[in-house]
């Protein structure tokens, strides 16, 4: 017999009720999913996840091949691609497994480039994930289950419905991710460490002329008392020369460098190796998707010679 594989599936508040009301026995996707939705085989299990609230509500056996039903189940959208499916185990909202509790098991919150970087992992479904996660989300669930501990949650955000943006691959949603839910998914170290790195990458881009972009969660923060927000060169407006999903996704990287409205270079700081400090700089005319061509570098952060490296970047960049 195969082995059973995990796949997540996203759900809101809204979505996870309706399904519930029509019985519980169809999970549904979008048409631009139609393709993985194939992959998925009786036996497999869906690991639901809440969307706004980010807590594991329940898990799901699928039992039966991919189909594709336009019935009505969902109010807001048809999720056309679909799979028979029966509840191994559910929760209420309140009851639910917050994914924070399973940081130290789950592989999406391994070696993250910025702290909120795990979203990326739940951006969109169904996504297959590694055994070893889906069975650490279904023993939190089953466990949450026999022993149920109730915790507040936020009613407006249970009841959010994300906007589905466009881009290439279909519609898809990118997590918000707020200043305050950074600081508490990181030591405080690290948070120190990430902040500072951030910038001196802002200040050295404003010191060759450059324009500065910094992730819209991260305005608020400061170094030496000197907040993000108040920097020289610090453009509050992006050139918007992609799909939605791809500005939106623009708006959350660490750092950006832009001369005359043209994206330069992207910036990720990273804390690694005992808090030794490095970054990766990336050039690219199309940066933010993975099937563009970018040149990597990696540097230790050092003032002279990350400036150094970093100015000699930019002047090979193209016109």
């Amino acid at each position: 017999m195969n082995e059973r594989s995990y796949w997540l599936d996203l759900f809101t508040g809204t979505t996870w009720q309706e399904f519930l009301r029509a019985g519980g026995d169809v999970s549904g996707f979008r048409e631009s999913r139609w393709k993985t939705v194939q992959r998925i085989k009786p036996g497999d299990y869906l690991l639901c996840y809440l969307t706004g609230v980010s807590r594991f509500i329940g898990v799901l056996e699928v039992t039966s091949e991919a189909f594709k039903d336009t019935g009505p189940i969902w109010k807001d959208d048809a999720f056309p691609c679909r799979l028979g499916v029966k509840v191994v185990s559910k929760l209420e909202p309140e009851t639910a497994v917050p994914v924070q509790n399973l940081r130290d098991v789950l592989t999406a919150f391994q070696n993250l480039s910025s702290p909120h970087a795990w979203t990326g992992h739940f951006r969109g479904s169904p996504a297959k994930w590694k055994a070893n996660d889906g069975k650490a989300v279904l023993d939190a669930i089953l466990e949450a289950a026999q022993n149920p501990v109730v915790r507040k949650l936020d009613p407006k955000k249970l009841a959010r419905r994300p906007t589905a943006l466009r881009a290439k691959i279909g519609p898809v949603t990118v997590p918000e991710v707020s200043p305050v839910e950074d600081e508490k998914v990181e030591t405080q170290r690290e948070v120190s460490a990430h902040t500072e790195s951030q910038h001196l990458l802002l200040k050295l881009g404003a010191d060759m002329g450059l324009n500065v972009w910094v992730a819209r969660n991260d305005l608020s923060r400061e170094v030496k008392g000197q907040r993000f927000s108040d920097l020289p060169q610090l453009t509050r407006e992006l050139p918007l020369q992609f799909d939605d999903a791809t500005n939106k996704t623009i708006g959350l990287i660490d750092v950006l460098w832009l001369q005359s409205n043209r994206l330069l270079l992207r910036l990720k700081s990273k804390v690694r190796l005992r808090s030794t400090r490095v970054c990766s700089a990336c050039l690219t005319s199309s940066p933010c998707n993975p099937t563009w061509p970018c040149r990597c570098t990696l540097l230790r952060q050092t003032s002279a010679g990350i400036k150094s490296l970093l100015r000699s970047i930019v002047l090979r960049s193209p016109a």
